[in-house]
């Protein structure tokens, strides 16, 4: 059980993000009903979780620079996942998923990039406590560990729910320390952040000497400074 001890990393910035539609169960700034519909036949929690209205979308709009951008959703990431930590044990909580969406564009910088490194703190920072991160970007279809073709998504988003540690380790394979630490996931509501800095390019800084290989980016220039962006 959580006690909601962690206190969020002070946003380094304001307004790299504008808010458009907060953690509502169909957004209308985006249609995806369609999508959402095809993904059900992939995760078995997720049409329990479209009927039951455990699945939100808050949605934003990139509005500063490729820097700015990413320590927003890093913020907004740390907001979701503290929001959901004291409702992952009550009933129903594993169903329960929020998706910070991004919408709008940042010169010279793709929706893979702004999404790597904040989705890589992330999960790197709560899968020890049991949540899972993931990322899909705008118009990319996706393949499963076993070749299944998910259908491209209609806007990049992280999701953000509880780690199912029965299954996820798998789509971690590439991690296999951070793998193991999602399948022992034991939530007793520390402080996440207890041990590391909270502004962002310290953390950014932190979190680089747990990265394996990375995969070259295929929308920067800037590719040795980016996180791997191949598991999920």
């Amino acid at each position: 059980m959580t006690t909601g001890r962690t206190t969020p990393a002070p946003r380094p910035t304001a307004g790299a993000l504008s808010l458009v539609e907060a953690s509502t169960t169909w957004p209308r700034s985006v249609d995806l009903s369609d999508y959402a519909r095809q993904m059900t036949a992939h995760c078995p929690y997720f049409a329990p979780s479209l009927e039951a209205g455990l699945t939100t979308w808050t949605v934003y709009r990139a509005d500063g620079d490729a820097d700015a951008v990413q320590a927003e959703l890093f913020h907004a990431g740390v907001q979701a996942a503290e929001w959901l930590r004291p409702l992952l044990n009550r009933p129903h909580g594993i169903l329960r998923c929020e998706n910070i969406v991004l919408l709008g564009q940042v010169p010279h910088t793709c929706h893979r990039d702004l999404l790597a490194w904040p989705h890589w703190v992330l999960k790197n920072l709560y899968g020890p406590v049991g949540v899972m991160f993931g990322k899909f970007y705008a118009g990319q279809e996706e393949t499963t560990a076993a070749g299944h073709r998910l259908p491209a998504a209609p806007a990049s988003f992280l999701p953000v729910r509880a780690a199912v540690r029965s299954r996820d380790p798998q789509f971690l394979r590439a991690t296999p320390d951070l793998a193991a630490a999602l399948a022992a996931a034991v939530d007793e509501g520390r402080d996440v952040f207890e041990h590391i800095p909270t502004e962002w390019k310290e953390i950014r800084t932190w979190a680089r000497h747990l990265l394996p290989p990375a995969k070259p980016s295929p929308c920067s220039p800037d590719r040795s400074a980016r996180p791997p962006t191949r598991s999920s």
